[in-house]
């Protein structure tokens, strides 16, 4: 007999399913919805190519099976698109603070419904939609808009007849191309941003990319560093396990789930100097799992394995290994001190010296236990901690050496370094291409959260458990570096320090109020500490800048951030009637209102895909593939940032009993200034009651001082709260 395929028997199944004589007993009353069932099983069954072999009970089963499998696929293909759906509609983000529209709560029920009832990390990522690209009309129209304060009416009018030539002749050309590459990459901006602001940069990371995240500002739970590190590593080693299985909760903002992409490369992840050639670029290396750290004590590297016995190392026990560590007399081989410093200074130099002396031999060796380690542990020498009695002086100190230490104590290539002081104080630098701050900050609350809590430590200090009877040591790792090695080290080392010491870093506790006052005024409190940020700008400089507010875009696929231009029209008249002693407080009051209901809507709109600059950004690069030049794209990616900000966010509230428990409260994170005339400010807001400010500057540049600007901020804050005069209202009651 002839093999029938399987095309022909399932074409077989359909036809005999289209028979009217299969539909008129299916809606016969008397037959049942599990008859029709059965029927359609064995319909399927009667050309299944084993079924002679199979008894009748066996094909049932395998009948049933067949169908559940089909309708569960079905089902979910349904669900994860409608939930796609319900998630590109941002109408939500529209509705005024603290009251929801009927439309809203339905779509909030519908997001619940499609969401599942325990979802995992990554269980939204195929439902997430992607970024849109705006229409180029609408951008040219916003970047005019918020070019304006900024302009006088001759260099406006110029600016505006570029914007609008490009709006009319080549910007659809290459809206075309963009809109070309956006339905088939996850991300139209994504990659080309973290290439070609990232990893294409040939200038140091460190400072000018690299960020860090500070310790509990007010305690230190124990003062013995082993043990610090002990609890802190374990806590990270916990979190990748919950990493590895997808077990972390998924980031929301008001229950809307938000991208977690930026989570996978988070460990065992090192970037890789390349040269810029046509082909070649900066890379980075990415292992599924890694079993070791690699430590920095003293000029000597160490490679530290945790697990043993198949198991993850106790706190106890990773005290035990760093113990050793800090009790290893032995002297760093020649180079191999300062090593790390290649990572701090510029990129080419790094390449060729990782090329012609790390690529082969014990050097290769040691190298890779660096780079696939799961992350860096820095033993710093040094302590850190913020001293009530010296606080701007012990602050500003901290900050400092978490940006940058002595710019050969940290592999700022790996994705992030655990940096324990000799007091037991701590902090994290992490590298920036591969994530944002609020990832990093994620795993950052986990961990402190875990430290003293959770995990906790004896009264003596030590982690709670026993050290291990038979545990291996950690192993020292070898390097032979010749003097022409030596050499490139030494030169990439002033490069950093030059940078380094140029860094004017001012850290600011403001406790005067907090978020719980500002929500009083009926103002977002970014929005005021936004427009206080302006005010104070003004006050320091004398003039307006263009500044840069970073917001997150992780709404969309593969989502990282997008820039608030939050100097605008309606902040610069506020700032002016501040300054004018002729206005009034009512008219103050109200064009306070006005800019910070209007810094609010440009948020909205960056955090939806309207965006300004990444558009323009990626139009800029196509203009570039295809050769042909735009004297608008050109001109506005030349604008320097001369005030560049961001939030650092609290995600996880639930970890922290800020009331009960002020004390144990994170001091937030910052970063190094991005124009050499300009200022870098970071801020964290904490409870009802506190907000940290990180400020930093270069102190080459006569225009700038941290310090100075720091105290424009304060009394900026003041000014504008004294606008609501609430304590004559207090007065009054």
């Amino acid at each position: 007999t002839l093999r029938i395929s399987w095309h022909t028997r399932f074409m077989r199944i359909w036809r005999h399913l289209l028979r009217p004589r299969f539909f008129r007993c299916i809606s016969k009353k008397k037959i049942s919805v599990f008859e029709s069932a059965l029927q359609l099983i064995s319909h399927l069954i009667a050309v299944f190519p084993c079924s002679k072999y199979v008894t009748e009970e066996g094909q049932r089963i395998v009948g049933g099976v067949l169908i559940g499998t089909g309708l569960w696929i079905a089902v979910t293909f349904v669900m994860r698109n409608v939930l796609k759906y319900l998630l590109s509609w941002h109408g939500w983000m529209f509705n005024r603070h603290g009251s929801l529209s009927l439309t809203t709560k339905i779509w909030l029920v519908l997001v619940k419904v499609c969401s599942g009832p325990k979802p995992m990390l990554y269980s939204f990522q195929n439902s997430i939609p992607r970024l849109p690209v705006p229409p180029i009309k609408d951008t040219v129209r916003r970047y005019l808009e918020s070019a304006r304060p900024l302009m006088d009416d001759e260099q406006y009018k110029r600016m505006e007849g570029l914007a609008k030539d490009f709006e009319k002749n080549l910007g659809p050309k290459l809206q075309w191309y963009l809109k070309l590459k956006s339905w088939w990459a996850s991300n139209y901006v994504s990659d080309w941003w973290e290439e070609y602001i990232y990893l294409r940069g040939r200038g140091p990371i460190m400072v000018n990319s690299n960020y860090y995240a500070m310790d509990f500002l007010y305690v230190i739970p124990t003062t013995r560093q082993a043990a610090r590190a002990g609890n802190s590593i374990h806590a990270i080693m916990m979190y990748r396990r919950k990493l590895d299985r997808a077990q972390i909760k998924p980031v929301s903002l008001n229950r809307v789930p938000l991208c977690s992409a930026q989570w996978e490369r988070m460990f065992n992840t090192s970037r890789i100097p390349g040269l810029e050639t046509e082909t070649g670029r900066a890379s980075r290396v990415f292992i599924s799992q890694s079993k070791h750290i690699a430590v920095y004590h003293k000029g000597r590297f160490f490679k530290v394995w945790l697990f043993y016995d198949g198991r993850l190392l106790l706190p106890r026990e990773i005290e035990q290994q760093i113990e050793r560590i800090l009790a290893d007399k032995s002297e760093p081989h020649p180079g191999e001190e300062l090593l790390a410093a290649l990572t701090a200074g510029d990129r080419d130099p790094w390449a060729k010296a990782r090329s012609q002396f790390f690529s082969r031999g014990k050097n290769k060796q040691s190298l890779d236990s660096v780079e696939k380690a799961a992350f860096f542990v820095t033993l710093d020498d040094t302590e850190q901690r913020y001293d009530p009695e010296n606080s701007v002086q012990s602050l500003d100190s901290y900050g400092k050496s978490l940006l940058h230490g002595k710019c050969y104590d940290r592999w700022f290539d790996k994705s992030f370094n655990l940096i324990v002081f000799k007091n037991g104080t701590m902090g994290l630098n992490a590298e920036h291409s591969w994530a944002d701050a609020p990832i990093v900050g994620h795993l950052w609350e986990h961990v402190l959260s875990s430290d003293p809590v959770r995990l906790g430590y004896t009264e003596d200090g030590h982690c709670k458990g026993n050290p291990h009877p038979n545990l291996p040591g950690p192993q020292r790792l070898q390097w032979d570096i010749p003097e022409e090695g030596q050499a490139v080290i030494n030169s990439s080392l002033k490069v950093a320090k030059a940078l380094a010491d140029d860094v004017d870093m001012h850290i600011i506790p403001f406790n005067d109020f907090g978020k719980g006052l500002i929500k009083k005024c009926k103002t977002s409190p970014d929005g005021f500490i936004q427009i206080a940020l302006q005010l104070a700008h003004f006050r320091d400089k004398g003039k307006f800048c263009l500044t840069y507010e970073a917001s997150m875009t992780r709404l969309f696929r593969e989502g990282r951030t997008e820039t608030v231009r939050s100097c605008t029209t309606q902040t610069c008249d506020f700032v002016r009637a501040m300054m004018n002693d002729k206005a009034t407080r009512e008219e103050k009051l109200k064009l306070l209102k006005v800019a910070a209901e209007k810094h609010q809507d440009l948020y909205r709109l960056a955090m939806t895909g309207k965006g300004i600059d990444r558009h323009l950004f990626c139009l800029y690069l196509v203009s570039k593939y295809l050769g042909e030049d735009s004297a608008f794209l050109k001109e506005v990616l030349s604008e320097p940032w001369r005030l560049s900000t961001s939030q650092t966010p609290l995600q996880q509230v639930d970890l922290f009993d800020i009331k009960r428990h002020p004390e144990y409260v994170t001091s937030g994170g910052g970063f190094g200034p991005v124009a050499d005339d300009g200022y870098g400010v970071s801020y964290i807001i904490l409870g009802e009651d506190l907000i940290n400010f990180h400020i930093s500057s270069k102190h080459s540049s006569p225009e700038t001082d941290s310090h100075r600007f720091g105290s424009n901020i304060r009394q900026a804050m003041l000014d504008m709260l004294d606008l609501f005069q609430f304590d004559n209202k207090a007065s009054n009651k």
